[in-house]
């Protein structure tokens, strides 16, 4: 197999050890900058040069997409994309993982469980916004910080409002969000690779400070997580769209917290915490999928005049409840449906004889306009009575 890994830093202890890996185990690997790259949109087939000269075959791309780099990086992946090269983390998913106020509201469409966190801008707003999440203390965060900057602990609503408003005054965007204070000053990251999590551990900081990061000064040590902290984690990364992520979570009374899902985890703390050889289980799993390359279903699927994906709801009373999903007549409307969601579990590729509950939510590919027939109308808010104008009414 040869792989490339698109590092700008090629000497980090991350990408020294996915290249020992991949030679390891007898692939051919390179790494290359990011930045060297050049997208061709003039050819008749998608194509990519780098450094100046046409980009060789690859079988896989690993991305280590730097912060400061995001959107050229992304549109780099999108091209490999394009081109049929498999990636474990697609343009989508490091896009949406990166932007933390993107990230929860795919996350809490999704019903993963978060801290109560609120978004605002309107100096008005912010006080309502706190105790919408519980009150202060409350953390602080900024939508575009990394490695723990810009994560602030205000114990009060005053002192709250005043960072805010500070911040919004310097064109800041911030996340508002409840202090888990059973949780202070540690968390939980796994390492997530394709449907498990290959290793985990638990982050510790260090003396007052509240963040946990390695970069703060947190220690870290190995933790055996359980089921429910795997779950979370693997469904948080594949909803992003992520193969290989680090998902990290708060411990909390009610169980775990997602708080954020990293697309370029660091290995040097995990690795030296657990001893295990996370690289390598990267490179093992990349291997065991370069012939399966992710695409983006609703732009392949919606190529056909009069075709796309729609997600068909089961509302609660409606008559679908309690029939069989072979008993819709979907096949004879020239519908197919793709994945059954239920609650937090996906049924891929459902049966005839699966029974439909309330709530259900049927992803379907086909006709359109058949399809819109089955969406009912959405429930209207009551127009409220006005009051009469004063002025007279015209003849």
């Amino acid at each position: 197999m040869k792989i490339a890994v698109l590092s700008r830093a090629p000497q980090s202890y991350s990408t020294q050890r996915l290249r020992a890996a991949a030679q390891q185990r007898g692939h051919n690997v390179k790494v290359l900058n990011t930045l060297r790259f050049a997208i061709d949109l003039t050819a008749d087939a998608p194509d990519l040069f780098f450094r100046g000269k046409q980009l060789s075959d690859y079988d896989a791309i690993l991305p280590r997409i730097g912060n400061s780099i995001t959107y050229f990086g992304t549109a780099v992946v999108r091209q490999f994309e394009q081109m049929e090269v498999y990636t474990p983390n697609t343009a989508n998913g490091i896009s949406n993982a990166r932007d933390k106020l993107r990230a929860n509201q795919i996350l809490s469409r999704h019903n993963i469980a978060m801290p109560p966190t609120a978004f605002v801008r309107n100096r008005a707003d912010v006080r309502p916004a706190i105790e919408r999440v519980g009150g202060a203390p409350v953390v602080i965060k900024l939508l575009e910080g990394t490695q723990g900057i810009g994560v602030i602990l205000a114990p009060q609503v005053k002192v709250a409002e005043a960072i805010i408003e500070t911040l919004h005054s310097t064109k800041q965007n911030v996340l508002i969000q409840k202090f888990i204070a059973e949780s202070r000053g540690r968390d939980i990251r796994a390492l997530v690779v394709g449907d498990r999590v290959v290793a985990a551990m638990r982050r510790v900081a260090d003396g007052d400070e509240f963040r946990s990061n390695v970069h703060r000064g947190g220690r870290v040590e190995p933790v055996a997580i359980d089921p429910i902290y795997e779950q979370t984690a693997v469904r948080s990364a594949q909803i992003m769209g992520l193969r290989v992520a680090g998902v990290d979570m708060l411990e909390s009374d009610d169980g775990p917290l997602v708080m954020e899902v990293n697309s370029s985890p660091g290995l040097q703390g995990i690795e030296a915490a657990t001893k295990l050889d996370v690289a390598g289980a990267i490179i093992d799993y990349i291997a065991g999928q370069v012939a399966f390359p992710d695409i983006d279903v609703r732009q392949r699927l919606s190529v056909s005049t009069g075709y796309g994906v729609a997600e068909l709801m089961v509302h609660t009373g409606a008559e679908q409840v309690g029939q069989k999903l072979g008993d819709l007549g979907l096949w004879d409307r020239d519908i197919t449906v793709l994945t059954l969601h239920r609650g937090t579990s996906v049924i891929p590729n459902p049966r005839k004889h699966v029974v439909l509950e309330a709530e259900d939510r049927l992803l379907c590919f086909g006709r359109l306009d058949e399809m819109r027939t089955m969406i009912p109308e959405k429930r209207r808010r009551r127009p409220r009575v006005r009051r009469l104008p004063k002025a007279p009414l015209g003849e």
